[in-house]
């Protein structure tokens, strides 16, 4: 259980909508009821979606910083699909007209190789053995769906590590778009953090820890420096003494 819930250090701090705060509120709830009480087969049920929305969360990363690269990415699609991703206006709409093992094929466009993408990709194999009708319970004790955590977890991190340059990219243009504190959205380096970089972005927690590590002076010299590092600081001021796991 313990390693299950270091899946909320990869998930959202907070969300654009109170609608998707709950319905991750609800994955949580229904994995840990499930698993407490020895159901097993719908904790993992549970659990897979809390993993398919973080892989979903990476995927809107992506399309924001590389995003002739996910245009090219599309060829192949429905033009319906193609629109679909094109247009979405939160990752959750993504699986509208695309089945859950494609979205992995968009993590090559951060050096994820057909290997890796496969090994990403097994559980959407594993959790359809046990979303139908078979007759048989494939996560019948405590070890087994245990084992099936750790495997995910360790593929969690594998993409989390994968993510990093775009994490930096995503970061450093927020800083620079937030700089002019004339023309941003809010008036507050608080409130600018929490719209511009949370909740457009999906900023996790192990997102912030790569925001945190940023080396500002890498940006282009900029006339609004002194506002770029003061976004910085109040992000470290409030999360560098969070407690990664």
């Amino acid at each position: 259980m313990d390693e299950a819930l270091e899946l909320a250090d990869y998930l959202p701090v907070s969300y654009k909508t109170q609608s998707e705060g709950k319905y991750i509120t609800f994955l949580w709830d229904a994995f840990q009821s499930n698993y407490a009480t020895g159901k097993y087969e719908f904790s993992s049920l549970a659990f897979h979606l809390l993993y398919m929305s973080f892989v979903s969360f990476s995927i809107w990363q992506i399309r924001l910083v590389r995003e002739q690269d996910f245009k090219n990415a599309l060829v192949g699609f429905q033009s319906e699909s193609e629109n679909t991703l094109l247009d979405a206006d939160t990752p959750f709409k993504f699986y509208e007209k695309l089945k859950e093992s494609q979205i992995f094929r968009f993590l090559k466009l951060i050096g994820c190789g057909n290997e890796q993408v496969g090994e990403f990709a097994k559980f959407v194999k594993r959790r359809n053995k046990i979303a139908h009708p078979s007759g048989t319970v494939f996560f019948n004790d405590q070890k087994s769906i245990d084992t099936e955590i750790k495997e995910m977890m360790l593929e969690v991190a594998n993409i989390q590590r994968c993510m990093r340059p775009i994490i930096q990219e995503v970061y450093g243009r927020f800083l620079i778009g937030g700089s002019d504190q004339e023309e941003r959205e809010y008036a507050t380096p608080d409130q600018e953090i929490e719209a511009n970089l949370f909740h457009r972005n999906y900023i996790s927690l192990k997102d912030i820890e790569i925001c945190i590590d940023f080396d500002i002076t890498s940006l282009p010299t900029h006339e609004h420096s002194e506002a770029i590092q003061e976004l910085h600081n109040t992000l470290i001021s409030k999360y560098e003494n969070c407690d990664y796991q």
